[in-house]
């Protein structure tokens, strides 16, 4: 049986989804996220990056001020997630599109 969302996080997704630019992205998530959220969510992004490249954890705790544990996470969900970081990272030419 599929896992069903709360209707204000598929409305939150849509949202997301809609949004057509780099500067409405941008926007948007400055106006949802505290400095501080949007610091964690950046270094979680900088973390699945670094680990697709091979980089090792104590590099990335350092570049990022994130604990071992939140590296080890975000390395878990990179490679038995729900396939998000794989598909952007992708997307982005930083890895393929394919489980790692």
């Amino acid at each position: 049986m599929a896992k069903r969302r709360p209707a204000y996080q598929k409305s939150l997704f849509e949202a997301i989804a809609c949004l057509e630019s780099f500067d409405e992205v941008q926007a948007f998530f400055k106006d949802l996220l505290t400095e501080v959220e949007l610091r964690e969510l950046s270094a979680r992004w900088t973390a699945a990056r670094m680990l697709s490249r091979g980089e090792p954890y104590s590099k990335i705790i350092e570049a990022t001020g994130l604990s071992s544990t939140t590296v080890a996470r975000v390395s878990k969900w990179l490679g038995k997630g729900a396939g998000g970081y794989r598909l952007v990272l992708g997307r982005i030419g930083d890895t393929p599109e394919k489980p790692l």
